[in-house]
């Protein structure tokens, strides 16, 4: 297996290596059949099933590493791999392979009065560096997508998974060229050295696309720096509003759901908006419901008079992404100050509405701005193997390319492929 590398002597030439090679293995991907790709796609999910137990040893020594840094519940959640999730990870990869290849497919076809016919057709966006915190399942998805999709992807992990990283990679890259797939066409940046993103930030000669994934910070840095385009979201501020005719029981699942199940991912759940008409009868329900799974609860003032050991909220907190167990409840006067308030302080990532009232509901994923729109469903399903996609490469709350989990769609551009019989263009 890999070993830890050592820091590159020229930091400079090792990272522009590294593109050049990439570069080169996305022109020989960009014309592999799929039936090569998805091969590669079923070994490497096979030989993450039989190698599990390597890769939670590799994942077990990260997890001792972060133990110094005194990290929460949430942080180690999002670093820690399990039977369970390595196990996902790889059924993800046979979910991309059952995919439909995106390069080749024609989008639309046109046949022009003079006899041209017009097709537009699929094609690799080509190189992406992927940078992202913690989460060493992202590795699995990130190289499956890009590879089914035609493209060479560069994987830059945190220093705090890097055992799982490397263990992950090595497993994946081994079946490249048995499967008749470039050796780049995966590769993973072992040098912790923070410069290394500096250095490819500034390659867009030979990087497409850059992809950040991980705390706001991170996402920050990377739009600043980057001379490529960036696909990015900086943050989850995830709500809930519970609309006055709501199914109490099925207001409850989903809030508890969307806040609890795992509170350190972008799609949790950090804020709840309850329709004014019900909150005397919600809000101490569902307060009971979140205290007992350790949620600490701050409210507006009126949420206070209802959940008397509430904190109250503050300005930062509406705006917050806590990823962990905390909650803000803002009580709300109608549809439309839930409107308003979510359009106000979300982060266009995913928001959610309780309600038996279809025009409640219709209006509300019309005005509401954000990436996915839920209606009487959790906020964790904006998710790209729940949605279909197979596994996504992130989430994207910007409206060019692209919006919401990031597929193999998501990942191609196109060109216009046009066949003449000789025709020429007149004055």
């Amino acid at each position: 297996m890999s070993t830890l590398a050592a820091a590159p002597p020229d930091l400079a030439a090792y990272c522009t290596d590294v593109a050049r090679r990439a570069r080169a293995a996305s022109r020989a991907l960009a014309v592999v059949p799929a039936a090569r790709k998805d091969a590669w796609l079923g070994a490497a999910a096979d030989a993450l099933d039989e190698r599990a137990d390597e890769i939670l040893a590799a994942n077990e020594k990260d997890l001792a590493g972060a133990v110094a840094a005194s990290p929460t519940p949430a942080q180690v959640d999002r670093l820690r791999l399990t039977p369970a999730r390595l196990h996902a990870a790889a059924a993800g990869l046979r979910d991309v392979a059952a995919l439909p290849d995106p390069v080749g497919q024609i989008r639309s076809s046109t046949v022009r009065p003079n006899g041209l016919e017009i097709h537009k057709v699929g094609v690799p966006l080509g190189v992406i560096f992927f940078i992202y915190e913690s989460r060493p399942n992202v590795t699995v998805d990130a190289a499956g997508l890009c590879v089914k999709s035609g493209n060479a992807v560069i994987l830059r992990g945190g220093r705090e998974a890097l055992h799982s990283n490397i263990a992950l990679h090595h497993v994946l890259a081994e079946g490249l060229t048995d499967a008749g797939l470039p050796a780049d066409a995966v590769q993973l940046v072992t040098t912790t050295d923070r410069a290394a993103v500096g250095h490819f930030l500034r390659m867009n000669e030979w990087i497409d696309l850059a992809i950040p994934r991980g705390g706001e910070g991170l996402i920050r840095r990377v739009a600043e720096e980057a001379r490529m385009p960036v696909l990015k979201h900086y943050k989850g501020n995830c709500h809930v509003y519970v609309e006055k005719s709501a199914d109490p029981d099925m207001a409850e699942r989903i809030v508890v759901n969307g806040k609890c199940q795992r509170p350190g991912v972008c799609n949790a759940v950090e804020s709840l908006l309850v329709d004014a008409a019900v909150a005397p009868a919600f809000l101490p329900r569902v307060a009971d419901a979140l205290r007992r799974r350790g949620v600490e609860l701050r409210g507006c003032p009126v949420t206070r008079r209802h959940v008397p050991d509430a904190a109250a909220a503050t300005e930062e907190d509406f705006a917050a992404e806590f990823l962990d167990l905390i909650l803000s409840i803002k009580v709300v006067d109608g549809l439309e100050e839930a409107v308003a308030h979510v359009n106000r302080y979300g982060s266009g990532h995913t928001d959610a509405i309780v309600t038996n009232d279809l025009t409640a509901a219709r209006h509300f994923t019309a005005a509401v701005d954000s990436s996915a729109v839920m209606v009487n469903a959790s906020t964790r399903f904006n998710d790209g193997g729940e949605l279909g996609l197979g596994a996504e490469i992130g989430i994207s709350t910007d409206k060019f390319h692209a919006r919401g989990p990031c597929g193999l769609l998501e990942l191609t551009s196109y060109k216009y492929i046009v066949y003449g019989e000789g025709q020429v263009r007149g004055g």
